[in-house]
This record gives C-alpha cells, structure tokens and sequence, in this order.
C-alpha cells in the first residue's frame, strides 16, 4: 500500500482529495492537518462522512508516508513541500507555487518573489499532455481548473498549427467553492444567489500567467494572448469555460472535432463529445473528466465548450490521478 498524507484536509480541495482516497485500493491516508482545528478529528469540524485524525503540519509524520498532497494556499504549500521532499516523500502541490516555470514569472503574476527559486521548473501535473516528466517527479505541480479547462480545450488546435491568431479568449463560469472555503464578503450566500459576477477580467487573473506559458509549449512561432473572462455563479461546485478561437478558414467543424478526437482518443478523462451536443457543467461534475464540445461559429471562428469539477479534474482528483502516474497505479484507479 502506499501512504499518503493530506495537508489541508479542511479545505474544499483537501476534503476532495480525501473522499476520493478513500476509494482507492492501493493507498493508505496515513495523517490529514488543519492548523487551525488540530486535535480534533475532522467529523466535529466539518459536517458529512469522512473522518479522521486532525494534526498541525508542524506534527505532522512526513517520514512515514510515500506521497503527501498538499491543498494549502500558495506561499504557504512550497514550504511544507520542501519539508516532506527532505523527508523522502513525493509531493502533488494543488496550490500556484510551483506551476510557473521561472521566479521572475512567478513574481509577476503573484506579487512577491518566489521562496524557492531554485526548486524551478517543476513539471506541471496533467497527465493528457505530460505523463513520461509526471512519473518520474519527485515533485509535482497540479493545475489551476481555469487552466485546466482551457489547456485541454485548445491543446489540440494549437498542436495540430491550425491557430491563425494568438489572441484567445475564455469567458469561464466557476461554482463559489472555487474561490476556497474562508468567509469572504464577496462569497457569501447574500451576494452570489441569484446572480452572475464577474472578477478580474481581462488580463490580470493568475492563472492567465499559468495558461499563457503552458499554451506557449505547443503553439510554435505563435505567442498566445489569453483574453480571460471568469465569473462567479451561483452553484457549489463545477466549471464551464468558453473558449473563442480563430482558425484556418478552410476547415469544416467536422474536421476540427477529428483533431480532437484523435487527440484524446486513448485519454480515460476527456470526453469530445458528438456533433449537435455542448458541454454543460453537469457532464462532469463530481467526476475526474473534461468535456469538450467543438463548434465552428462561422468560417475561421471555433468556439470550444470545456467543462470541468472545479473541485475534481480542477484540483483532488486531477493530483490523485497525478499520483497514480507516479506510483505505478493504474491511472484510472479510485476515480471512475
């Protein structure tokens, strides 16, 4: 069996992760940690079935366990990550820390320099498009689930060089819990029921740095503009993004969703769908999957639909099915 250890197991994401491991047939979860509920166990302090010991991560037993998931906000998870790595163990980090490739972009998109500097790059964790560098890491960085939705919703455009202009744009729709589970004024019930709100449009979200540098890896000579639209709506959990894209004229929409089939054709995760049918968020919420619909809007105009669990493929279980790559599992194993 292999153990793992949960750090952060009161957040949304670390909960996730907690309740998908315990399907899993090969693993153990050896230690779980809040730092401000330690002592307790996780049943007092959040309501639902899962329980299990609650440690600080000060206490926390990085010497017996083969991979610790880390689901703590950035800044505070690369720390933790260089402890467990001293320790022996294998790190999926959920948080931003380590999915930018350089210290100088890091401090760009996050406003303060990097911890650990030279612990850059690390290979970035979604296994459609780098399994070979996953399984041999020691460390790992789990994507975004904006970036998520939107690197598998163009990858293979962008693969295939059919792209005529770099400039891409997403409006996403993102469930509350994705904002994180700490009260904050703009996520309160009062605020988000019954209405949509944009934030952050245009070029300033984080994770338009982390989508930018990632696409860049298969657009060629093109550089790629993300022009980047989120919103809060009012659901718990799950992710649609719509992604706009211009393309060789040429193409009927037939042959653009080709691409995307034989793309994802052996990916267990990714789901194209047919002609006629658009992705919606209940295609893939409480699942490990993306769906994607392609239609072509008029000639050279493809819009993509790419939905994700904002909790799941956008964070738990995409670094379950992570871990899966490094520990020899299945890669499908505890996530159907």
């Amino acid at each position: 069996m292999v153990r793992v250890g949960i750090c952060g197991v009161t957040g949304y994401a670390g909960y996730e992760a907690l309740r998908w491991l315990n399907r899993h047939r090969g693993v153990t979860v050896v230690f779980a940690t809040s730092e401000q509920q330690a002592g307790k166990s996780l049943a007092e302090v959040y309501p639902g079935p899962l329980d299990i010991a609650l440690t600080s991560v000060d206490d926390a037993p990085f010497d017996q366990v083969d991979v610790v998931l880390l689901a703590l906000p950035h800044g505070a998870a690369a720390k933790v990550a260089v402890r467990a790595l001293a320790a022996g163990a294998r790190v999926v980090d959920f948080s931003a820390d380590f999915r930018l490739d350089t210290p100088e972009r890091y401090a760009a998109w996050y406003g303060h320099a990097h911890g650990y500097p030279e612990m850059l790059p690390v290979p970035y964790g979604m296994p459609e498009r780098n399994r070979d560098a996953i399984r041999s890491a020691r460390l790992v960085a789990a994507p975004g689930c904006y970036p998520t939705s939107v690197i598998l919703g163009t990858m293979p455009l962008l693969d295939a060089g059919v792209v005529i202009d770099g400039t891409i744009i997403v409006d996403a729709k993102s469930g509350i819990s994705g904002a994180g589970r700490a009260a904050k004024l703009n996520t309160l019930f009062a605020e988000t029921h019954d209405t949509v709100t944009p934030y952050n449009i245009g070029h300033i979200h984080r994770h338009v740095g982390e989508i930018e540098q990632e696409l860049a890896k298969h657009s060629g000579a093109l550089t790629p503009t993300v022009l980047f639209h989120p919103h809060l709506v009012p659901v718990v959990r799950g992710m649609l993004s719509s992604i706009y894209v211009r393309v060789d004229p040429s193409l009927s929409e037939d042959a653009i969703r080709a691409l995307y089939v034989a793309r994802y054709a052996d990916e267990p995760f990714v789901r194209v769908l047919p002609a006629g049918m658009l992705a919606a968020m209940a295609h893939t919420t409480n699942t490990n999957m993306c769906a994607l619909s392609i239609t072509l809007t008029q000639p050279g105009w493809v819009t993509i639909m790419s939905s994700v669990d904002n909790l799941a493929k956008g964070a738990a279980t995409q670094a379950i099915q992570c871990m899966n790559v490094m520990c020899g599992f299945d890669e499908t194993e505890g996530l159907r």
